[in-house]
């Protein structure tokens, strides 16, 4: 009864954990839950096992033991992998395919030369590098940086910043102190 409760009790937790942790992306709030899974399904195995035990099979104990260890080994492996890589301000890459589907949805972006975006703790930034019509205005190419920004924070949630640079599509070698003309002749600006 107590091994049951204590899965039961576990895995309330593990669900609560990792459903807030998806909500504020904290990779370590959802290893958490993943944790407490782990902790009420030892719980079960550890039931089976004793059942096992008790029906005459003396090895159940032991191969339950086993398979708890080799649970516990693949979800310290999917947890690590997923707070390294959030250390290291990696993204999953469905993400970038997700910011590239918000840029095709607005008007006036030829296409998505780059797409980058990080995590800075639970804040993704992305930086994106679009191709638009080299004839542009400023205004008009600002008018365009604002409505992408706006698409991609509606389609991804996390996302709070997004550093959009729009180029004619061509080789360009501009200088980090030019002003916004011969940024524009130089085929670059930055939003």
């Amino acid at each position: 009864i107590a091994g049951f409760i204590g899965f039961v009790g576990n895995e309330s937790v593990a669900i609560f954990r990792i459903r807030v942790g998806r909500a504020m992306n904290s990779a370590a709030l959802i290893a958490d839950g993943y944790h407490a899974r782990t902790d009420g399904l030892t719980s079960l195995a550890v039931v089976v096992g004793a059942v096992g035990v008790w029906l005459g099979f003396p090895l159940a104990d032991p191969v339950i033991g086993m398979l708890i260890t080799l649970a516990i080994f693949g979800i310290v492996w999917q947890s690590a992998k997923a707070v390294v890589t959030r250390g290291l301000d990696g993204v999953d890459p469905h993400l970038l395919d997700e910011i590239r589907h918000a840029a095709s949805h607005v008007d006036g972006v030829g296409r998505v030369i780059e797409a980058k975006a990080r995590w800075l703790g639970h804040e993704l930034r992305a930086e994106l590098k679009i191709a638009v019509d080299p004839t542009l205005t400023i205004t008009e190419g600002e008018q365009i940086a604002t409505s992408l920004r706006t698409e991609l924070k509606d389609h991804i949630g996390p996302l709070r910043d997004a550093t959009i640079e729009l180029s004619s599509g061509a080789e360009h070698h501009a200088h980090e102190h030019v002003d916004a003309t011969e940024a524009v002749a130089a085929g670059v600006f930055r939003v």
